[in-house]
């Protein structure tokens, strides 16, 4: 069953990775390119070549699950590759980013944590 990812850390993977690649491949890619932990409380984001599809690894507490995503139009605005390295964004990004919006948004409101409501 689907549920929140509320406390997930999430992890975009900067290059491009080739989308027949399954769980196993993905899993491989995790530990070996990114030297992470698949088994983490963790979201980890891949896309292809041209940046119309999104594959989302994720633990669950006895398999993985793969969440993708094909866009019919439009690509996704991926930041910058780096040598196949990680990018740790926010619950926030990964929306913007599945909204087609880049990560970075200028004119959004800045994050507020609130402690006292009169």
């Amino acid at each position: 069953m689907i549920h929140s990812i509320e406390g997930y850390q999430i992890f975009l993977a900067s290059d491009h990775v080739d989308m027949r690649k399954s769980i196993d491949g993905l899993v491989a890619i995790v530990q070996a390119s990114f030297r992470m932990d698949p088994f983490s409380s963790a979201l980890f984001v891949f896309t292809d070549r041209k940046r119309k599809k999104i594959k989302i690894l994720q633990w669950d507490h006895n398999g993985f699950w793969i969440h993708y995503k094909r866009l019919e139009t439009g690509r996704f605005r991926w930041p910058q590759k780096n040598d196949f390295q990680t990018i740790s964004i926010s619950r926030r990004q990964l929306n913007w980013l599945m909204d087609g919006l880049e990560l970075q948004q200028k004119h959004a409101h800045a994050p507020c944590s609130a402690t006292l409501a009169v």
